[in-house]
C-alpha cells in the first residue's frame, strides 16, 4: 500500500508541475500488463484532478508492435494529454516514433513518453524537485546561447567537435501543447548540425534498448556520420551495426543531451540513465520533431551514454568557455 501511495504521489506531482493538468483535460494512457501499477497511479492521479481518463492496453500477444493499432488511433480525438507507459522493446522503436509523430499532429495534445519506466524510477527520479531542476536547466541554456561549436572530451578518450550554430538547446521540465517530454525528465538537449560532427566518442555507460556496457564502445564520426565502431566485445559491434543499418540516416548524429536529474541512476535503462547528472549522451537517428531544429528523418533514434564529459563552448568571434569539466557544471 505504501508503494502504491508513493507512486500516486509521484504521478500526481508530475502531472501538476509538468502538464498543468486540470478538470478540463481528457487523458489517454497507453500501457501494458508489465506497467499496470504505474499506469494505475497516473490514472488515479489524473482522475483526482477531475480529468477524464481512457486506457488502451497493448496485449502481449501482438508485441512487438510495428504499426499503430487502428483502435488506439481512434481514441486520440478530443484528448489533451497522452501518457505512454509501456515496456520498452527494441523492435518497437519505429512504432514508438510513428506514435509520437501521430500524437504531435494534434497541436493541442501534451504527451508524456515513458517506455521502460519502472516503479523504482518513479520513486527516485520522478519524485524529485522539478523547480530546482528547472533552475539548473535555465542556467545551462543561458550559458549556451549563441554557441557555434562544442568540443567534447573525456578521460576515457572521447575527442569530438560538434557544430551547433543556429541550433537551439531545450529543456524537458514542463511540456506545452503539441510537444512531449519524458518521464523521468531532467536533461537539456539539442539537434546538432547533422554534417558538423567529427572525431571519436567513447561510450562507457549504456546504450538505449541494449543496456549497460561491459566494454567501452568507440564510435568514429566524420561530418556527422558514423564511419566505424570499435569494441573488444565483437558481438556488441555486430549488434550495433545491425541496429544502425535500418536506413541511411540511422548513422547520422541526431542529438546531444546532458543530464540534470539528481535522483537519476545508471541502471541500463536509457529512459533514466540519460537524465543522470555527470553524464552526456549522443543519439543517432531521428530529430525531426526537436523544437530547436533538426533534419534527420530516420526511422529510429537511439541514445548512447558516456560518463564525466568536459564540454568547451566556442562562440562567434572566438570566445570560449567551459560548460562542464569532468561531469561538473561550470555555472
Amino acid at each position: 500500500m505504501e508503494t502504491q501511495d508513493n507512486l500516486f504521489s509521484a504521478a500526481s506531482s508530475s502531472l501538476e508541475y509538468l502538464f498543468n493538468i486540470n478538470q478540463h483535460d481528457s487523458t489517454l494512457i497507453l500501457t501494458d500488463s508489465y506497467s499496470s501499477p504505474i499506469a494505475d497511479a497516473f490514472r488515479l492521479a489524473a482522475a483526482g484532478k477531475g480529468c477524464t481518463v481512457e486506457i488502451y492496453e497493448i496485449k502481449n500477444i501482438v508485441r512487438p508492435l510495428k504499426e499503430i493499432p487502428v483502435e488506439l488511433e481512434k481514441l486520440l480525438p478530443g484528448k489533451s494529454i497522452v501518457l505512454n507507459i509501456i515496456k520498452a522493446y527494441p523492435e518497437e522503436l519505429s512504432f514508438r516514433i510513428k506514435w509520437i509523430f501521430k500524437v504531435e499532429e494534434n497541436k493541442k495534445i501534451k504527451m508524456g513518453h515513458m517506455p521502460g519506466i519502472t516503479e523504482d524510477m518513479m520513486l527516485r527520479s520522478v519524485n524529485v524537485d522539478f523547480f530546482t531542476m528547472k533552475s539548473t536547466i535555465d542556467l545551462l541554456i543561458s550559458a549556451l546561447k549563441g554557441a557555434e561549436l562544442l568540443h567534447i572530451t573525456t578521460e576515457a578518450g572521447t575527442d569530438l567537435s560538434l557544430g551547433v550554430k543556429n541550433r537551439i538547446f531545450s529543456g524537458d521540465i514542463g511540456v506545452i501543447a503539441g510537444e512531449m517530454c519524458n518521464l523521468p525528465c531532467g536533461e537539456i538537449y539539442c539537434a546538432p548540425v547533422e554534417t558538423k560532427a567529427s572525431g571519436v566518442v567513447v561510450f562507457d555507460a549504456s546504450i538505449g534498448d541494449i543496456g549497460l556496457l561491459k566494454q567501452p564502445l568507440k564510435v568514429f564520426l566524420h561530418k556527422g556520420r558514423i564511419t566505424k565502431f570499435e569494441c573488444e566485445d565483437e558481438e556488441l559491434v555486430k549488434w550495433v551495426e545491425q541496429l544502425s543499418s535500418v536506413d541511411e540516416e540511422a548513422r547520422v548524429i541526431g542529438e546531444l543531451g546532458i543530464g540534470v536529474n539528481p535522483g537519476a541512476r545508471i541502471t541500463g535503462n536509457m529512459l533514466e540513465d540519460e537524465k543522470a547528472i555527470g553524464t552526456a549522451h549522443i543519439a543517432f537517428g531521428n530529430n525531426a520533431d526537436f523544437p530547436g531544429g533538426g533534419n534527420n528523418h530516420s526511422q529510429i533514434h537511439r541514445d548512447f551514454l558516456f560518463y564525466t564529459p568536459t564540454i568547451e563552448v566556442s562562440f562567434a568571434g572566438g570566445t570560449k568557455k567551459f560548460l562542464i569539466r569532468n561531469g561538473e557544471f561550470c555555472l
